[in-house]
């Protein structure tokens, strides 16, 4: 069982990345999804959550983040995915992807996001 987050790096004001999440050894099409980060010095802080497990899928997204960032999944691909625009330095962090289906509870290793001029 494994979650493998990749997609980060360094990018300018108002650039772009989009950041995956993969699952092996389980559906993650059957979990809730969040990406997570954490700035240096600071607490981890949820950013968007998927929850599909209802007719109407649920999403959040931190008020933050709010119409820049964009979260999916492709059960095909056993992935869920965040595209970021518009970042800003204020999302630099290490983003990490967690799915929960209870009582299970898996996370990535974290992938870094970069954001400088």
């Amino acid at each position: 069982v494994q979650l493998q987050a990749s997609g980060g790096g360094s990018v300018q004001p108002g650039g772009s990345l989009r950041l995956s999440c993969v699952a092996s050894g389980f559906s993650l099409g059957d979990y809730a999804v969040a990406w997570f980060r954490q700035a240096p010095g600071k607490e981890r802080e949820a950013v968007s959550c998927i929850d599909t497990s209802d007719e109407t899928p649920y999403y959040y997204y931190a008020d933050s983040v709010k119409g820049r960032f964009t979260l999916s999944r492709d059960n095909a691909k056993n992935s869920v995915y965040l595209q970021m625009n518009s970042l800003k330095p204020e999302d630099t962090a290490v983003y990490y992807c967690n799915a929960v289906f209870l009582p299970r509870n898996y996370w990535g290793q974290g992938t870094q996001v970069t954001v400088s001029s």
